[in-house]
């Protein structure tokens, strides 16, 4: 049967999902109607299908030990020349951030697995792109500001066609969760997508 490509962030809410993902693709990144804005706690890792009901009851065992948290943006950063990506940064809200991805990636659940990167909580704006747009993507956000109050993730699958979509949301501490979905792009359905990767 194969594997499936999952993966589990926080999503960034309305207004500034949707205004920081058109500005992404207004730089020219050709992902950024398949990767709605999202912090990533678990990057792309595939998966056995028969493993989706063990990691469904894992993440819900994570989200009912978490609460909600503030979280704010403010400002850009840069992973180059490391890695071509220029972010939004997480000004309050990441030491959260990073305690709920070890808990996804526990040693313990069906998430287990090694990071490329040490974790660094971060909001991508742009991806592999020209360097040019690049840096006007690090100057045109760099008084970007946008803050809420962080109460869920969400598990994401990777469409054959590269369009991350939401299998399903986690609220914090056993409550429902109230983020509402961004906008999905002209050529796919009203209920796609929701992001997890960069």
């Amino acid at each position: 049967m194969g594997t499936v490509t999952l993966g589990v962030s926080i999503a960034v809410p309305e207004p500034y999902g949707s205004l920081l993902q058109e500005l992404r693709a207004g730089f020219g990144d050709p992902a950024a109607h398949g990767i709605p804005t999202h912090v990533t706690l678990l990057p792309p890792t595939e998966a056995d299908p028969a493993t989706l009901p063990a990691i469904e009851a894992h993440l819900t065992e994570v989200a009912t030990a978490s609460r909600p948290f503030p979280m704010r943006l403010s400002g850009t950063g840069t992973f180059r020349p490391l890695s071509p990506v220029v972010f939004v940064q997480i000004a309050e809200g990441a030491a959260a951030c990073s305690w709920l991805q070890k808990r996804v990636r526990d040693a313990s659940g069906p998430l287990v697995r090694e990071l490329q990167f040490p974790y660094h909580p971060h909001v991508t704006v742009a991806h592999g792109i020209a360097e040019e747009a690049m840096d006007r993507a690090y100057a045109e956000l760099a008084d970007f500001e946008a803050a809420w109050t962080c109460a869920s993730f969400a598990l994401y699958e990777q469409g054959q066609d590269g369009v991350w979509r939401k299998l399903h949301e986690y609220a914090f501490g056993g409550g429902i969760a109230s983020v509402p979905a961004q906008c999905a792009p002209v050529d796919e359905p009203a209920t796609a997508p929701s992001a997890a990767t960069s």
